[in-house]
């Protein structure tokens, strides 16, 4: 079991196909979207509690819980194939998002939360050394981790080489690489983003098919991994619906 916390990650867990428990309000927060909260969760025969304040900070792992916390069956974590096989059925090029080593749980979220505007497949992940699921991450991304798959591998280098094998290419992004609006970021895939702290590991560098970077002009060396991915991303999604358009 585990938990949901804020509002914009209850009312998706509601809409989406996950097993909710129960529904925690604060007493005394009825305004706005607790309402929609409460008949959505009525709706659905799932127990509404209402409890002091003061217990869900006590339960509250982002504390940032807005007066309401669900608990819910765990998250579902996804297989490679299946990735491939959701851009299969949508007849989509698969548009992979590969983090290496992001630990960061608001990175995380934020970056799912964008993967999830861009229609992006999938997020692939090394199961050691990267942040997981959790109810931060799940408060970051505002409720997207409802909707995109998450992948946690155990090789992220072979994995990449599986992705090739199914006519990806892979994207590195790095400062020595080309400016990232003059390469085409469109067909089969996979942008690979790293830490803030150490980047793109040498193996997986040298297995993606080509980088790309973020041109800067200032005094700091680098953005925060979240926008730099959202930066990647929106350009992939705007050839990607330039070609769609005509």
């Amino acid at each position: 079991m585990v938990k949901i916390e804020g509002r914009n990650p209850v009312i998706e867990a509601l809409k989406s196909d996950r097993n909710i428990d129960k529904v925690m309000i604060a007493k005394g927060t009825t305004e706005g979207s607790i309402k929609k909260i409460i008949g959505m969760a009525k709706d659905k025969g799932i127990i509404v509690q209402y409890v002091d304040r003061k217990k869900i900070d006590e339960i509250s792992e982002s504390h940032s819980h807005q007066g309401v916390v669900a608990m819910g069956n765990d998250y579902k974590y996804y297989e490679l194939e299946e990735i491939l096989n959701i851009a299969k059925q949508k007849n989509e090029d698969p548009f992979i998002v590969i983090l290496d080593e992001i630990t960061d749980p608001h990175n995380l979220g934020s970056i799912m939360r964008t993967a999830d505007a861009v229609g992006a497949h999938g997020v692939i992940v090394p199961k050691r050394r990267s942040a997981s699921i959790t109810p931060i991450v799940a408060k970051a991304s505002a409720g997207a981790v409802e909707y995109v798959p998450l992948c946690k591998v155990t090789n992220l280098v072979s994995s990449i080489k599986k992705l090739k094998e199914h006519g990806l290419w892979i994207a590195a992004a790095d400062m020595n690489g080309q400016n990232y609006y003059k390469q085409n970021l469109t067909g089969p895939l996979g942008i690979v983003v790293g830490s803030e702290g150490s980047g793109i590991s040498r193996l997986v560098k040298e297995n993606c098919d080509f980088t790309v970077k973020i041109p800067m002009v200032g005094n700091v060396t680098s953005l925060n991994a979240s926008v730099a991915a959202s930066i990647m991303l929106y350009e992939a999604f705007k050839q990607r619906i330039e070609i769609k358009e005509g």
